[in-house]
């Protein structure tokens, strides 16, 4: 049996494009398959932090829907049988 060393940044590689692949997905056939636009934002609003010299605005929102779920499980399914 051969010994498989696996990279984690792989598997991350995988999800993000299975997310983006299965959001596309989902936008595009919501119309006729009503269920795969069904979503969920996750994360939080944008916030600035002013510093006089410095002023930065940080926020993170991302929006799930039921085809991005099933891209991120196809992408667990192939790093699997890699």
């Amino acid at each position: 049996m051969r010994n498989k060393i696996r990279n984690p940044w792989v598997l991350v590689m995988l999800i993000v494009v299975g997310v983006v692949i299965g959001g596309l997905i989902g936008d595009i056939f919501k119309d006729s398959i009503q269920i795969l636009s069904y979503s969920k934002s996750i994360g939080f609003q944008p916030f600035t932090l002013d510093l006089i010299v410095l002023r930065t605005t940080i926020g993170l929102m991302v929006n799930f829907n039921v085809a991005s779920i099933i891209g991120i499980i196809f992408a667990i399914i192939i790093f699997s049988r890699m």
